[in-house]
């Protein structure tokens, strides 16, 4: 296990340093010059070439790669003379639009993004995985028919109309919850749930639907498998074949696509964190991308490369706690 895990963790270094590397090239091979999207509208020749200069924009692409990779590690200095600025490690650049470390700002908007994706992600699990057992073990019956067809109806609603509905539903009508407002955790947790149940349940409508109809395909898959009747044969009470035997084996397809889906969630989740007004990664993202801010942008999507690939490593070693033949 050691060495699988050594082995995984060099491969996790080696994509992410292709995602940089792609990534980096796709930025500033762009039309777009980095430099003028710094300077402003507003920016002389001198002046763009000054900034270019700051920016190290005027060194060969692989010496500007060097340094950026070499800022992640170790920190850099942007700029030279009295206008030098020491980028702390891990140095991601600073923002063009609010000249402050995109470190800084990711690290400031994932405790959003991180509880929007993990409320959500519980939820989704005990509404998707409930209704495709239940499916699954009266597969069917008018209870299976209704499920699987109230989760294609959801699965079909986009996320924005059902955030919308609910916004409408619950606060302008009802006014049962207030409008959403991040608050943190360990200052009132009550607060904290209250606010997020909308976006939570936004999300939790969409995907658990998905996860309803891949939990009853995988759920049936394995209670027709002969272990199953094995252990039925044997006396166990049906619950425990049901959950120990059953549903352990269904739960491996449905593992990887969790880890894929939180993964990405925790880099933001845009349409969301903007309906809602949510200050996460995603909607930092968003802004970003409209306002040529180059440097958040490499950073959420390095941010979100990292996050997908551990969950994937994690989602690997988590095959061998459910099902024990993968440790062989």
């Amino acid at each position: 296990m050691i060495l699988y895990l050594a082995r995984r963790l060099l491969a996790l270094a080696g994509v992410l340093l292709a995602i940089a590397a792609v990534t980096f090239l796709i930025f500033y091979v762009l039309p777009t010059d980095p430099a003028a999207a710094a300077c402003g509208k507003t920016c002389s020749a001198e002046r763009l070439a000054d900034v270019r200069a700051y920016l190290g924009l005027d060194q060969p692409l692989w010496r500007q790669f060097a340094d950026f990779l070499g800022g992640i590690f170790t920190g850099r200095t942007l700029g030279t003379g009295q206008y030098a600025v020491q980028c702390d490690f891990p140095c991601l650049g600073y923002s063009y639009e609010n000249s402050l470390p995109v470190w800084d700002l990711l690290m400031d908007r994932l405790p959003v993004s991180a509880s929007l994706a993990v409320g959500a992600a519980a939820l989704w699990l005990l509404l998707g995985l409930g209704a495709g057992v239940t499916a699954a073990l009266r597969k069917d019956t008018a209870t299976d028919k209704a499920l699987m067809v109230g989760a294609v109806a959801a699965a079909s609603l986009p996320v924005y109309f059902t955030s919308v509905m609910l916004i409408y539903g619950f606060i302008r009508v009802a006014g049962l919850l207030p409008y959403p407002s991040y608050r943190a955790f360990t200052d009132d947790p009550l607060s904290w749930a209250a606010n997020l149940l909308l976006p939570w349940t936004a999300l939790a409508l969409l995907y658990a639907a998905m996860y309803a109809r891949q939990s009853r395909g995988s759920m049936i898959e394995a209670m027709a498998e002969p272990y199953i009747r094995t252990a039925r044969a044997k006396g166990m009470p049906e619950r425990t074949v049901v959950v120990k035997h059953g549903l352990r084996s269904a739960m491996t397809p449905i593992l990887t696509i969790f880890g894929m889906d939180l993964g990405g969630l925790l880099a933001g989740a845009v349409i969301t964190e903007s309906i809602f007004g949510l200050p996460g990664i995603g909607r930092l993202f968003y802004g970003a991308l409209v306002g040529s801010d180059q440097p958040v942008v490499l950073g959420v999507t390095l941010l979100a490369a990292f996050f997908i690939v551990v969950a994937n490593l994690v989602v690997d070693l988590l095959y061998a706690v459910i099902d024990p033949r993968v440790r062989y």
